[in-house]
């Protein structure tokens, strides 16, 4: 699965792409964090754009046990088991046509009596074809020269759930399924007919085509079959991307958004020729998310075909400039891609070398590695993380892991703060016998003393000035490493400093405290503050910083 090309902003859920910035096309440093910490340049923003999100996921067990639930593979599973202890297949490895009909009433796609439909045969051919492929069944010869199929070594535990089997018999499937959907349901029309010519029927009284003509339409064919698995590889990341960020419930995407994401490139409106591009996208994509559903792999309400009732001979715009009230918004396709949607792509993406998480991979360990884990990685979700790792702990315990683990003047050590804090916030007032342990340590005394005053506390003793200034600086250096210069929120915090009227005596107090970032907070205050004296100020006071250094 290749890296996706991040092209814009837009909407999830119910919201047009106008209105809404889907949260997979946030910047990435506010989603990820903290790129002038891990030494990324302009030239490194390239490469970190294909960091993938880390997601949630239930347990393998669970996982089976939906992969299961999908009809289609339980079919595939049912007819191995039918096949028992053998059955005659023809020279394909196809069921006989004696055998299609008692197949399609075993799986409940006939009636027990009567006739049975040719789609429901059908059906039954392709859920045979899929225990061929997926080796629930195996093929086979005897001694007399008949064909045969026997059940395979991976249907008994598969039919007892292992976790294990049942997955990478559902991953299986799913590959095939999303390779078929891209040969079926993506080639151009134009291109279809050339490949129908390629089977040797010429038109009576035509002479055949040349070698160079073949040639010329098989290399159409396979550019087109590569521009749609590409198109599907993008839209099953974006889907991906949409799922890790959205709130419960909140995962459902318009296929218009999807495929605005797709197309418009970020930052700008979509122009008429765009939205005739999107249109195109939608209706490319409209059959492959169909095929990927019956796997599971996602829910799909596909657009609705009346919309393509041909009115003057034109093609239906299926996006426009107008916003669609929310039930008229999904006849024009939603999505929203499932838990075993999730693994699906995840595993994928792992194949393909990627780094794709898991929400709880950095809490496994103490406070100490979780704090300098989170730090360090440009890719991941910090409060997922330290959701996860409070989970169940005894809050005054883990408050005082914690702050232990916070202190330190090294060049994660504002993040690690700001983080600490954060995770007191999880635990609630229960850590608050912790916290006031450390009202008076230099380093953590200053945090300390907010955050019991915003959890309610009304005996907290206001920290002395060389604290509070420490503190002001430690908190401002936290948001430049968290953030990587994210300047609309640097200019607020900036707004926000206690200077008092008197720039010049705050600024002089503060280039003298000893923060191994006190100088790079004050050319950033210098760079950004909108008064030009207090910035000039700012400027020289990180000028006598560096100079003390």
């Amino acid at each position: 699965m290749a890296g996706r090309r991040r092209k814009n902003t837009g909407a999830s859920g119910g919201e047009s792409a106008a209105e809404a910035v889907l949260p997979a096309d946030l910047e990435l440093q506010d989603l990820y964090g903290a790129f002038a910490a891990h030494g990324l340049d302009d030239e490194d923003l390239d490469d970190a754009a294909v960091l993938v999100p880390p997601v949630k996921l239930p347990a393998e067990r669970e996982l089976a046990e939906q992969a299961r639930a999908v009809p289609m593979l339980g079919y595939a599973l049912a007819l191995a088991r039918w096949a028992a202890p053998h059955r005659a297949v023809d020279e394909f490895g196809d069921l006989v046509e004696a055998d299609r009909a008692p197949a399609a009433r075993l799986l409940g796609l006939a009636p027990a009596e009567g006739e049975v439909p040719e789609e429901a045969e059908v059906e039954a051919l392709r859920a045979w074809s899929l225990a061929c492929d997926l080796d629930l069944v195996e093929l086979g010869t005897t001694a007399e020269g008949e064909h045969v199929a026997v059940p395979g070594p991976d249907l008994e535990p598969a039919e007892e759930g292992d976790p294990e089997t049942v997955l990478e018999l559902w991953l299986t499937a799913a590959g095939i399924v999303r390779e078929l959907a891209v040969e079926a349901d993506s080639l151009p029309e134009e291109a279809g007919e050339e490949a129908g010519e390629e089977t040797g029927e010429e038109p009576e009284g035509e002479p055949a085509g040349d070698g160079e003509e073949d040639e010329d339409a098989l290399s159409e064919l396979e550019e087109a079959r590569d521009e749609a698995a590409e198109l599907l590889d993008e839209a099953l990341q974006v889907l991906y991307e949409t799922t890790a960020f959205a709130e419960p419930g909140n995962e459902t995407v318009p296929l218009g958004v999807l495929a605005a994401l797709l197309v418009v490139p970020e930052g700008e409106e979509p122009s008429e020729e765009l939205l005739g591009d999107i249109t195109d996208v939608m209706v490319a994509l409209d059959p492959m998310l169909g095929d990927l559903a019956e796997l599971g792999l996602l829910e799909y309400r596909p657009i609705d075909p009346e919309l393509f009732d041909e009115e003057d001979g034109e093609e239906p715009a299926l996006v426009g400039e107008e916003p669609l009230d929310e039930e008229e918004s999904a006849r024009f396709g939603m999505v929203r891609l499932t838990p075993l949607g999730q693994y699906g792509i995840r595993q994928w993406l792992l194949e393909d070398g990627y780094d794709a998480p898991l929400v709880g991979d950095l809490a496994q360990g103490d406070a100490a590695e979780l704090l300098h884990a989170v730090c360090e990685s440009a890719n991941v979700l910090p409060e997922e993380e330290l959701r996860v790792w409070v989970a169940g702990r005894e809050p005054v315990a883990a408050a005082r892991e914690l702050l232990a683990a916070a202190r330190g003047v090294d060049g994660y050590g504002p993040l690690r703060r700001m983080l600490c804090v954060s995770a007191l916030n999880l635990l609630g007032a229960g850590a608050e016998p912790a916290v006031r342990e450390v009202m008076e340590d230099p380093e953590l005394g200053g945090a300390a003393r907010a955050w019991l005053t915003a959890q309610g506390a009304t005996d907290v003793p206001v920290p002395d000035r060389a604290m509070a200034l420490w503190t002001v600086v430690d908190t401002f250096a936290a948001q430049l490493l968290d953030n990587g210069g994210d300047a609309e929120l640097l200019r607020e915090l900036i707004a926000d400093l206690p200077v008092n009227g008197d720039p010049a005596g705050w600024f002089g107090e503060l280039w003298r405290v000893d923060h191994p970032y006190t100088a790079d907070v004050l050319e950033a205050i210098g760079e950004l503050h909108p008064d030009r004296a207090l910035a000039k100020e700012a400027r020289k006071a990180a000028f006598k910083a560096r100079s003390k250094n």
